[in-house]
């Protein structure tokens, strides 16, 4: 029997290239032996839909809300030096749902905070120094005047948090 030449062995390993989309991930099309083969390890992200109008306003709140840093994207409506103090959803005879609905049971990562709406409105894009952005979604009956609370869900941090003067941005 008679052997094939080498170069002949090279054609036959190389493969037609594909000419649809319909290869899969994992199936990458193959190349010519002489072509060096590289490999990214791109990672596909799935979408981030809530499946529910209840999941969609908890990540409205959550994933709005978790910055730390000072947002530059929407235009100040005012800027004001307040009084900050901290508050959780489970003191004997809280019910665990904010003034503007959020429930803080449910949603204990939510940044909410508790405001005067005369001086804060209710529902507004807030970001507070040392808190980041957060709701303005509850009130309270000590809240009065450029006082704050500031939802923290575990009672001890909520304790440690203390009486703090901060800087708050109300945005439009």
């Amino acid at each position: 029997m008679k052997e094939a030449p080498a170069e002949e062995e090279v054609v036959e390993e190389q493969a037609p290239e594909a000419t649809t989309n319909e290869e899969s991930p994992e199936e990458p099309a193959s190349k010519p032996a002489s072509e060096p083969t590289v490999e990214s390890s791109v990672e596909e992200v799935p979408s981030q839909q809530p499946a529910t109008e209840e999941a969609a306003e908890k990540e409205e709140v959550t994933s709005a809300t978790n910055e730390q840093s000072n947002p530059v994207d929407d235009e100040v409506l005012k800027e004001l030096t307040v009084s900050a103090t901290a508050y959780t959803a489970t003191c004997e005879g809280c019910s665990g749902i904010t003034a503007t609905g959020i429930n803080l049971l449910e949603n204990p990562d939510a940044k909410v905070i508790s405001v005067d709406p005369s001086v804060i409105p209710l529902g507004s894009k807030v970001w507070v120094e040392g808190y980041g952005e957060a709701i303005a979604g509850d009130t309270g009956g000590a809240i009065k005047g450029n006082k704050i609370d500031v939802f923290i869900a575990d009672k001890q941090e909520a304790i440690n948090f203390g009486v703090q003067e901060l800087q708050v941005k109300v945005y439009k």
